[in-house]
């Protein structure tokens, strides 16, 4: 406790400059994730407390952050369209999700899996990240336009035959789960058609319309309806606020100019009496735990999204460990990656209980506390602080606040959320692969294709491929490489090592060195299954170095065997030199150390074999012109 203390003044200040920061940005992506803005102002208040609390980054400033908005985003949008349009009925499925997500990450913390993170590739974060940007500006034109799709009486109203179709579908298979037999029972089926009422397709047909213009590509369907209904006063408010964000940062950037874009633009609304679109009521009161998550337990509901909970963990860790790095590079500290995957997902489990957003750590709010004197664990719990007592004391007044003005802080985001380094490097990237006449950049492939599946058609699923695409791209690449290293070449095409300059001539004919360098894995065993068939006739022994070979997958392994195996038929004497302790664990697993090559076989260095060769082959091919293997 003493420790937290240290450093009072400075975290008060940096805490309570952080709260202010997070708290425009706290409400707009509540707004964009569906919740509404009390589930993002509830998310940053308890991810900041709990996961500063128990983080292992003293300066870290938790909350929600866009990329993980953006996939909350598609997660509630699918629970809501299962659920009738309900997102009251469709919660308690909803914050499960983020509960699971939350208890992953507290898992991964716990086996030690903080500091294997950074090894996801750098083009599917750059792909996932400009995916996030693009899809933030796209699904704010909307509202920055002022138009909502689910008002539009005529949009609407076109959906009607769908929904009339749908609610018919629905008392079919109900009838049928039921064991009625719909075809010999029409009095139940006429019976319950009664349900078709006007008010219920004009009900299901909003939320048809409201569903099919979520996301990317549904808002870009209806833009054009959207500007032939732009509401005038709404998109100045949009432009007002994005005008003051960039604007302000040009006189100074002490004060948050997102706070004072949020305060001017809702201030000027409010005062002259504007008839603008205000955000959702904010609930007043402490917030109150969502106990029907437990309550209502379902597991056939979530277990589509189980998927989805793991992306979240994880997209919540690499945001968070990302932001810790920062934090470390300005304060010249160390963070504790696993410590801080624990806090992480134990802030997001209590933020689901109460109804909020999932989130990571903030790179923006983090850097501005330590700007502002925070370096204590104490900064990110006093955020949290803050973000309560504004909500306690200000909730009614926060709810005041023009839906226009969170879309345009939305739309700042997303272009700042862009990786625009990853951009630009694009025509700079070396061209390694060959499709037909063209010369690609592998990692340029990666990126655009995480980019457009994640924009245009499902975040989660993008980035498993961008990560899968990766892996094989990376796997060929080791594969060549390895071959490349350590084929089979004559002592004329390759020079020697050191310490075989002096084996004797007259054994040339009889003795074939082969160098292995790199990995023995899956992706370079075609090429060194050729061993076998290389070796002229005239070998009577094989020196097989191995102290350049650290690692053997198990493809490798039996590629190995089968060599050896064929080795063994032909009469030939395979020695091995300097295995390693890897591949002769492999080895002695599947009995290839003693079964094909004895121990005494094994020899710890060159000299070693080449003592054995000298006692143990003789010279059969004198007349031949000397030759050998490396």
């Amino acid at each position: 406790m003493k420790n937290l203390f240290s450093n009072f003044k400075g975290d008060l200040f940096g805490g309570v400059t952080a709260g202010i920061v997070a708290l425009p940005l706290a409400l707009a992506f509540g707004v964009s994730s569906g919740l509404g803005p009390s589930a993002g102002l509830y998310g940053a208040i308890f991810i900041s407390f709990f996961a500063a609390l128990f983080g292992g980054t003293n300066t870290q400033i938790s909350g929600p952050t866009a990329p993980m908005t953006a996939v909350s985003m598609v997660i509630i949008a699918g629970i809501i369209a299962i659920n009738d349009g309900s997102v009251e009925q469709a919660l308690p499925a909803i914050l499960t999700v983020f509960l699971l997500g939350g208890l992953i990450q507290i898992g991964l913390g716990f086996m030690g899996l903080g500091k294997y993170i950074r090894y996801i590739p750098y083009p599917v974060v750059s792909g996932f990240m400009t995916a996030i940007g693009v899809i933030i500006i796209i699904t704010q034109i909307l509202p920055t336009l002022g138009y909502y799709p689910k008002d539009d009486a005529e949009f609407v109203n076109s959906y009607k035959p769908k929904a009339e179709e749908l609610i018919l579908q629905n008392i079919l298979k109900e009838e049928a789960g039921e064991g009625i037999l719909v075809l010999e029972n029409f009095e139940e089926t006429i019976k319950r058609s009664g349900e078709i009422t006007e008010e219920n397709i004009a009900k299901e047909a909003k939320t048809l319309a409201s569903s099919d213009t979520k996301g990317a590509l549904g808002a870009l369907m209806v833009i054009p309806r959207a500007l032939q209904n732009i509401n005038w006063l709404e998109l100045a408010l949009a432009l007002a606020t994005i005008l003051i964000i960039y604007g302000f940062k040009k006189i100074t950037t002490t004060i948050p100019s997102t706070l004072v874009a949020l305060l001017v633009v809702s201030g000027v609304a409010f005062g002259f009496g504007l008839n603008y679109r205000p955000i959702e009521t904010i609930p007043g009161g402490f917030p109150i735990p969502r106990l029907e998550i437990f309550t209502q337990f379902k597991l056939g509901s979530i277990t589509p999204y189980i998927f989805s909970s793991v992306t979240l963990a994880l997209l919540g860790a690499i945001d968070s460990l990302l932001t810790s790095v920062v934090a470390d590079n300005m304060t010249k500290t160390k963070h504790n990656p696993n410590k801080e995957l624990v806090g992480q997902g134990i802030g997001n489990s209590i933020g689901a209980i109460f109804g909020g957003l999932p989130g990571a750590g903030a790179t923006i709010r983090t850097v501005v506390n330590i700007n502002s004197g925070g370096k204590t664990k104490l900064s990110g719990m006093i955020a949290g602080i803050l973000l309560l007592f504004i909500l306690l004391a200000l909730g009614p007044i926060a709810s005041q606040i023009p839906a226009a003005v969170l879309a345009g802080i939305l739309i700042t985001v997303g272009t700042s959320v862009m990786d625009y380094k990853g951009l630009k490097a694009i025509p700079s990237l070396p061209k390694d692969i060959k499709i037909g006449p063209l010369k690609l950049s592998s990692e340029v492939i990666v990126m655009l294709v995480v980019m457009l599946l994640s924009t245009f058609w499902n975040l989660v699923y993008a980035v498993g491929i961008g990560l899968v695409i990766a892996s094989l791209m990376f796997m060929k690449k080791m594969g060549d490489l390895t071959a490349e290293r350590s084929d089979v070449k004559s002592l004329e095409e390759e020079e020697a090592w050191a310490d075989e300059l002096d084996f004797p001539k007259n054994l040339k004919e009889e003795v074939f060195i082969k160098h292995l360098k790199g990995p023995l894995f899956f992706g370079s065993t075609s090429e060194f299954q050729a061993l076998a068939n290389q070796i002229p006739k005239t070998a009577s022994t094989v020196i097989i170095r191995m102290d350049r070979m650290q690692y053997m997958d198990q493809s490798g392994l039996y590629t190995l065997e089968d060599i050896l195996i064929d080795l063994k038929k032909s009469n030939i004497n395979v020695l091995f030199v300097d295995v390693l302790k890897q591949p002769r664990y492999m080895m002695e697993r599947v009995d290839v150390i003693p079964d094909l090559i004895p121990e005494e076989h094994i020899f710890e260095t060159f000299n070693e074999s080449l003592k054995w060769i000298k006692n143990n082959v003789k010279d059969t091919y004198k007349s031949k012109e000397s030759h050998s293997l490396t």
